[in-house]
């Protein structure tokens, strides 16, 4: 009787294990396929509109059309990829200066960032956020994090094999009865 609730149980492990790399890869890559592409966000500097550890979804824009306020994505001078409010357009420089909006001055003012982003470096506008879903992503998307999703996958496929060898399935008839015995009660 232990043994079967045991293997009901790894059995339901397992679909829920499945289900969530079902719901990553979708949230993922489905998002991709209509124009959106996912970052994480990793620093508070955008707190609390965009928490540490969501996930933004960013579409490509022109950068003439991005307005002040807008969330845009742009790649730093030094390469790294940051989302950050825009304060100012300068169309004729074509560069936009943006400010990350928990930054503060000591006077408690905004603090705008040191350098001025081209429109070149542009990657887009923030379309919505998820929160948490970058912890995952950050975390699965890192070799030691990929080898935990696979070797738990695998121990749950494993443990789910062994316990259909070992222990058998409850008898068809016995089952039923016990379930027309409910419906009756």
């Amino acid at each position: 009787m232990a043994a079967r609730r045991l293997k009901r149980f790894i059995a339901l492990l397992s679909s829920l294990a499945f289900a969530l790399v079902i719901a990553l890869a979708v949230v993922s890559f489905v998002p991709r396929a209509f124009g959106y592409m996912p970052f994480a966000v990793l620093s508070g500097s955008m707190e609390p509109d965009l928490p540490v550890g969501s996930m933004v979804f960013v579409r490509q824009v022109e950068p003439t059309d991005i307005t002040v306020g807008d969330n845009a994505t742009f790649y730093r001078s030094d390469g790294a990829v940051v989302t950050h409010q825009v304060y100012e357009i300068d169309p004729a420089a074509q560069t936009i200066g943006t400010q990350g909006i928990a930054n503060k001055n000591a006077d408690g003012t905004i603090m705008h960032d040191a350098e001025q982003t081209p429109f070149s470096r542009v990657i887009g506008t923030v379309s919505f956020c998820v929160p948490y879903l970058g912890f995952v992503n950050a975390y699965c998307t890192t070799m030691p994090g990929s080898l935990v999703v696979v070797a738990v996958l695998a121990l749950l496929v494993a443990a789910s094999i062994v316990l259909d060898r070992v222990v058998p399935d409850e008898p068809a008839g016995k089952h039923a009865r016990a379930h027309a015995r409910e419906r009756r009660s």
